[in-house]
């Protein structure tokens, strides 16, 4: 198989991965930290109706899932690649990356967390996987 088809299948997969994993742990998140009192989360209307009734506390799960969605997704993308690991992982990262930035337009969260979810869940994910599989 050409390389590059290699490489894009292998950043398909990674998003495919990390997406199973980000989504899994948002549908899960209100049974592990329960929405406070009268947030209707099943919309985004509710969603953004109901977000400065927050906690910091209901921002742990999708911290959680941001960074363990795109860590999955740039792993997978690494093993499956043919070439360039980093690239690879940096893509996937850059995918979520741009989701998170969507989320923070139309979301109205704190400041704090669109930072520290901008800052601390994306990219620095994509260099962990690097880690973990030994490509840096």
């Amino acid at each position: 198989m050409d390389p590059r088809i290699k490489n894009v299948l292998a950043v398909v997969a990674g998003l495919l991965a990390g997406s199973l994993i980000n989504g899994g742990l948002i549908n899960i998140s209100g049974t592990i930290i329960p929405p406070p009192e009268g947030a209707d989360v099943t919309t985004m209307e509710g969603l953004k109706a109901s977000l400065h009734l927050f906690e910091p506390k209901h921002f742990i799960m999708p911290f959680l899932a941001h960074t363990l969605g795109t860590l999955v997704g740039a792993f997978v993308a690494i093993k499956l690649a043919a070439s360039q690991p980093m690239r690879m992982a940096y893509i996937v990262a850059a995918f979520f990356f741009v989701g998170g930035a969507m989320n923070v337009m139309m979301l109205p969260a704190p400041m704090w967390f669109n930072i520290l979810d901008l800052v601390g869940a994306y990219f620095p994910m994509g260099w962990l996987a690097l880690k973990l599989t030994n490509q840096q």
